[in-house]
């Protein structure tokens, strides 16, 4: 498996759930996109909670858009509980779809 990444791609980018939205006023979601994975991060006041997906085990993606925020649904093979966040830019959505993509592609070839 070739995950070496392209220059243009950084080896792990976060995309951070805005403070004004439901949930993330204090500690806001966070979607963690590498080569290998897909992460969610949810900070708590003691700790962390983190739910992650291999990239090569990630089955789809949709993305449910508002007039402002985008709601991100990453669903995994073999019906694992998918990782879902809400309170992203919508340009944030379309950018974690598209590393996405990337990352399975140059994994493929």
């Amino acid at each position: 498996m070739n995950t070496k990444p392209s220059p243009d791609v950084p080896p792990e980018t976060v995309f951070t759930a805005s403070r004004w939205t439901q949930g993330n006023l204090l500690f806001p979601t966070k979607i963690v996109i590498s080569p290998n994975r897909v992460s969610r991060v949810k900070g708590r006041l003691f700790g962390s909670n983190e739910e992650t997906i291999p990239m090569s085990k990630v089955a789809s993606v949709h993305i449910s858009t508002s007039m402002i925020w985008s709601e991100i649904l990453i669903e995994s093979v073999g019906g694992a509980d998918p990782i879902t966040s809400h309170g992203h830019r919508k340009k944030d959505a379309q950018r974690i779809r598209d590393l996405i993509e990337t990352y399975q592609a140059q994994s493929r070839s």
